[in-house]
C-alpha cells in the first residue's frame, strides 16, 4: 500500500506490525515499526531510501505497482543501515545504472555490505539535487547515529526527510502524528531517542544548531521510522533540543536484581520512604531479571536519581544486573545522580562494585551506599526507609 504524503511525494514504504525485537534482540518494539521509504515525482523522480532485507521482494513488487521502475532516476540513501538500504540489491537487479546518492562514508558502509560496484554519488552538507521545479538540499549527520547517516530538505514542499532523527518504532495505518494518540507517539518517540541517540546527544545538539541556522521553512518531517510529523512539526525538534541536553524529569527510578528477595525488600523500603517525604517525586521501580531493557533505559534517561540494587554472588554481581549495567555504560547518560544498594551472605562485594560501575557510567554517586547481612529486620527495613526520605528530602 501506497500513502499521497502530497501531491508530489508518495510514501512507499513497509509497516511492520509483527516485530517485536530489532537491531538483533537489541531494541524491543512492543507496537511494531515501519521502514519508511518516500518516491518524489517532479521532471525528474527521487526515491528515498528503500525498507528492511527481509522485505525486499515484496518492496520491489509493491514499487513496480506505483511506478515504472525505469521511471526512477536516482536513488538517495540516507543511512547504509539494512533497515533503510537492504531493498537495494534486489531493486538494482531491475535498474542496474540508476546513481545512487549518499554520503562518501555511505558509500563504503554500502559497497562493504552488498560488495557491489554500483553508480554511487557521493554528497556533503550544502550539495543539492536538481529534480525540475524542486531540489533536495543534502545535510551530513555524521554518527546521528552512524558514520554515514545524512539527511535531505525537498524545497517548494518544505519537506525535511530526517532519515534516523525524529522516527518512533510505532506502526500505524495513520501515517501522520495529528492522526495518532499524542502520548502514545512521544511515549516511543522518547524511548527512540533515550536507546539510541542519546550517547549523541552533542552532536544531535551541534546539527540541530545547524539546521536552524540554515533558515529553511519546515512543514513536515519525514523520518525512516513510525509517523509522519505534520501537524506543528517543530514540536518533535524541540523535543530533541531538550533530550539532548542533560534531559531529566522529577523523576527516582529503583531497579534491582535479587537472588532471595532480600534484596527486593531493600529496593521497597527504599521506594516507600521516598514516596513518604511527599517531595513531589516520580518513582518507579523494577526488577530487571522481569522487565525489558529499553524500557528502564528509557525511564532512567527521564530520572534526576537512579538507586541500584544487586545481591552479591560469587563475590560479584548478579548476571541481570551486569548486562543493565553494560547497557547504561553505552548509553552514556549526562546530569544524574545514583545511589546503590545490596544484600549479602558473607562477603558483601556488589554495593562497591555498584558504585563503580556506576561512576564509570558518568552517574554522580551520592551517597556510599546500603549493604544488609542476609534478611533485613524490622530495625534494617526503617533505616533503609529513612534513607530513602533522606533522599527524597535532598533532590
Amino acid at each position: 500500500m501506497s500513502v499521497r504524503i502530497n501531491d508530489r511525494v508518495t510514501w512507499v514504504g513497509k509497516t511492520d506490525w509483527e516485530l517485536r525485537r530489532f537491531h538483533g534482540d537489541e531494541y524491543s518494539t512492543h507496537r511494531g515499526s515501519s521502514y519508511n521509504s518516500y518516491l518524489v515525482r517532479d521532471e525528474k523522480t527521487v526515491l528515498i531510501d528503500t525498507v528492511w532485507r527481509p522485505h525486499a521482494k515484496e518492496y520491489v513488487e509493491k514499487l513496480k505497482q506505483e511506478i515504472d521502475l525505469n521511471e526512477i532516476d536516482y536513488i538517495v540513501i540516507h543511512h547504509g543501515e539494512v533497515d533503510h538500504s537492504g531493498a537495494l540489491p534486489e531493486l538494482m537487479k531491475e535498474i542496474p545504472d540508476t546513481p545512487i546518492y549518499c554520503t562518501a562514508q555511505g558509500v563504503k558502509t554500502l559497497t562493504g555490505q552488498y560488495h557491489q560496484d554500483w553508480n554511487f554519488v557521493p554528497y556533503k552538507t550544502g550539495d543539492t539535487l536538481d529534480l525540475g521545479s524542486r531540489k533536495l538540499i543534502f545535510i551530513e549527520g555524521k554518527m546521528l547515529h552512524w558514520p554515514d547517516s545524512s539527511f535531505s530538505y525537498l524545497t517548494e514542499d518544505n519537506i525535511f526527510f530526517s532519515n534516523d532523527a525524529f522516527g518512533q518504532h510505532i506502526s500505524s495505518e495513520l501515517m501522520f502524528n495529528d492522526l495518532m494518540d499524542s502520548c502514545e507517539l512521544m511515549q516511543e518517540a522518547i524511548k527512540y531517542y533515550a536507546n539510541i541517540l542519546t550517547p549523541f546527544s552533542k552532536q544531535v545538539q551541534k546539527k540541530l544548531e545547524e539546521i536552524l541556522a540554515l533558515n529553511l521553512p519546515i512543514d513536515m518531517i519525514c523520518p525512516a521510522h513510525g509517523v509522519i510529523w505534520r501537524d506543528n512539526p517543530m514540536q518533535i525538534v524541540e523535543k530533541y533540543s531538550q533530550w539532548s541536553s542533560g534531559y531529566q524529569e522529577d523523576q527516582v527510578t529503583i531497579f534491582y536484581d535479587t537472588m532471595w528477595e532480600n534484596t527486593r525488600l531493600m529496593a521497597h523500603a527504599l521506594k516507600d520512604g521516598i514516596v513518604s517525604a511527599d517531595r513531589g517525586l516520580t518513582v518507579k521501580l523494577y526488577n530487571v531479571a522481569k522487565t525489558d531493557k529499553n524500557d528502564l533505559m528509557t525511564e532512567i534517561f527521564k530520572s534526576r536519581l537512579v538507586l541500584a540494587g544487586s545481591s552479591t554472588v560469587n563475590n560479584g554481581l548478579l548476571s541481570g544486573m551486569g548486562s543493565i549495567l553494560e547497557e547504561i555504560e553505552g548509553l552514556r547518560f549526562k546530569n544524574k545522580k545514583a545511589m546503590c544498594f545490596g544484600s549479602y551472605g558473607w562477603s558483601g562485594e556488589s554495593v562497591k562494585l555498584l558504585n563503580e560501575r556506576m561512576e564509570k557510567a558518568g552517574f554522580e554517586v551520592i551517597h556510599e551506599g546500603i549493604r544488609t547481612i542476609w534478611t533485613p529486620d524490622t530495625a534494617a527495613m526503617e533505616e533503609i526507609r529513612a534513607v530513602g526520605r533522606q533522599l527524597a528530602e535532598e533532590l
